[in-house]
């Protein structure tokens, strides 16, 4: 059991670190605001991805018999992430009519919660070829 918790933790991590470092990149070479207005909102997702990933984790361990698959973990955590970004008013489809940086910003979160969903996708099934490959050995 140690063993799927400690895999899970590292789904939650790299989950909660590829979204801060994607959003801080859509900062610093996408949008041109100033860092007085919007310097710490790649922090504040990174302190909520990390809230996400103590909630999934407490999740995780109560529902242990469910979550022994790391996909099922990604999963989790896209949908908590996605949950967050809808109740924390953040509209991907304003920027469709108000060209603004903003709702780049808010148009970005939802794009990049989904490259880091696909990232960590492709790494669970080449994990999990691997160790397919080991145990037929």
């Amino acid at each position: 059991m140690k063993n799927i918790l400690l895999k899970n933790l590292v789904v939650f991590v790299m989950m909660s670190i590829l979204n801060f470092l994607f959003s801080m990149l859509v900062l610093s070479y996408m949008v041109k605001l100033s860092a007085e207005s919007w310097g710490m909102a790649p922090f504040i997702i990174w302190i909520l991805c990390l809230a996400i990933s103590f909630i999934g984790l407490i999740t995780v361990i109560i529902f242990k018999r469910y979550y022994q698959s790391l996909l099922r973990t990604a999963i989790l955590f896209e949908i908590l992430y996605l949950f967050i970004l809808i109740i924390s008013g953040t509209n991907p489809f304003l920027y469709f009519f108000e060209k603004d940086d903003e709702n780049f910003f808010n148009l970005s979160l939802y794009i990049n919660s989904f490259i880091v969903f696909a990232i960590i996708y492709l790494v669970i099934s080449v994990y999990s070829k691997i160790i397919l490959a080991k145990s037929k050995n």
